[in-house]
């Protein structure tokens, strides 16, 4: 009998292994070899390091008040990334209601609407003239009485600041889409499926750019023309990878593919 029960554990978890490989191969449903997805990653000019090679003291003394860092193999959130897949959300959440906002830098209009009306009808590819008040977003603004048996199975960074706790916002976007230039507290972003590329610049260094205007426009229009000396820090992150930003850093993203993402905002 106790051989008989080991062999079960040691199956559940080969499923489990083997779902979470699909899950990963096609970004847990959420897009398909045959969707649009912007091709283009860019540059990476951050510091990319693994979590085994960085301490919490170095973590504070390097990178915390000072520069943006990619961290890989910091947590291990396969479970989450399970439950994040696209049939996983709808099943759990597919008639819960969502807000969203709308993806320009200093004004937001709200929208609700449920999870799976969001999906059908506005989880799409972004379009290349679309302004920003024009554009639906859901990132943040998230119902944590809804959402709090998701977010107890995610783990977050452990490297905190003195006295910041984290609060979490959770998103799904589709290529092409991201947000404008704006700044805040220091905190954390993990991609669960996808690809996003970000920018960022200094307190000190406010980029130029329209604040009706998505980033992919600023990508498209502004960026290429840069002068080298207002060029942004810049990389494209993956699944598995966090990457920290300090307090008030400027900072826009943009979404190559489909993808769903959390942070964890330190305040």
């Amino acid at each position: 009998m106790e051989q008989t029960a080991a062999q079960l554990a040691a199956i559940c978890l080969l499923i489990a292994g083997l779902k979470a490989q699909q899950s990963d191969e096609d970004g847990g449903g959420w897009s398909r070899p045959s969707d649009f997805r912007l091709r283009d990653e860019g540059p990476c000019n951050i510091d990319v390091l693994h979590g085994a090679s960085l301490s919490h003291r170095e973590f504070v003394e390097r990178y915390a008040y000072s520069r943006p860092i990619i961290i890989r193999g910091l947590t291990d959130n396969t479970k989450f990334r399970l439950l994040c897949s696209k049939s996983s959300l709808l099943e759990e959440y597919g008639s819960r209601r969502v807000r969203l906002s709308t993806a320009n830098t200093y004004s937001y209009k709200k929208v609700d609407v449920p999870f799976q009306e969001y999906v059908d009808d506005f989880l799409r590819p972004q379009s290349a003239d679309a302004l920003g008040s024009d554009t639906l977003y859901f990132f943040g603004d998230n119902n944590f009485t809804e959402w709090q048996s998701l977010f107890e199975q995610y783990e977050s960074p452990p490297y905190r600041l003195p006295h910041t706790s984290g609060a979490f916002s959770f998103g799904i976007a589709g290529p092409g889409t991201g947000v404008p230039f704006h700044w805040h507290g220091p905190g954390y972003s993990e991609v669960i499926y996808g690809r996003k590329r970000w920018f960022l610049y200094p307190p000190d260094q406010e980029p130029h750019f329209h604040p009706n205007r998505t980033t992919l426009s600023w990508v498209t229009e502004t960026y290429p023309y840069l002068p080298e000396e207002e060029a942004p820090l810049e990389c494209t992150i993956r699944p598995g990878e966090v990457l920290y930003f300090p307090d008030r850093w400027w900072h826009a993203t943009l979404n190559l593919d489909t993808s769903v993402f959390i942070s964890t905002f330190l305040g």
